[in-house]
């Protein structure tokens, strides 16, 4: 589980073909690797991926064909964002995020707006029932709330710091994101098509 609180960007270095999927080598120094060990998660661009190999400033993680054709950003060479798993303890700043993305949205709009930038994405018609606004989505693996919604397209505000932190300074009309809906979403769905 994540929070959706980016705590580092890194960068995807090298992208080696497995026969189905790839292997991602992820440089990873600012994130801090000490308290990784073989076999943690950590969230790449809201993508929940396991440590297979690590070094001081980097770590590797394999990527299945079925994660690759679900999700957008881990098929070549770009900055990611990163964030270790939550440990029992820890404050959870942003809302529970599984990185189990569950489809990819594409931005129609990233323009300034004041000091933040106002970004408007299309989501996948199955998904765009379960964002509400003022609820929480996960864009590239960033817990973000939903300020407003018109049928598949919702708006966010993003402020100054989540721009800075994150890689979604390089978002632009056309760019594909991650997208993962709130967990109690997908809940209250199932609960109230089983009774």
């Amino acid at each position: 589980m994540f929070s959706g609180i980016v705590a580092a960007v890194g960068r995807i270095t090298k992208v080696q073909p497995l026969d189905r999927g790839v292997r991602l080598s992820i440089h990873a120094v600012r994130l801090g690797l000490d308290d990784v060990g073989i076999g943690d998660s950590i969230c790449v661009n809201g993508v929940c991926l396991t440590v297979i190999a690590k070094t001081t400033s980097s770590f590797d993680a394999d990527v299945s064909a079925e994660t690759l054709h679900c999700t957008a950003g881990l098929d070549g060479p770009t900055e990611v964002n990163l964030e270790k798993s939550l440990r029992l303890a820890d404050r959870i700043g942003g809302h529970l995020v599984s990185g189990h993305v569950d489809g990819v949205g594409e931005v129609l709009k990233f323009e300034p707006a004041g000091e933040s930038h106002l970004l408007r994405v299309r989501a996948p018609a199955e998904l765009a029932k379960y964002i509400a606004r003022k609820g929480s989505v996960a864009i590239q693996g960033v817990s973000l709330t939903v300020n407003t919604v018109s049928g598949p397209d919702f708006d966010i505000n993003l402020i100054p710091h989540t721009l800075s932190a994150t890689t979604l300074k390089h978002l632009k009309p056309g760019s594909r994101v991650n997208l993962e809906v709130d967990q109690i979403a997908r809940y209250v769905e199932r609960m109230l098509s089983a009774s």
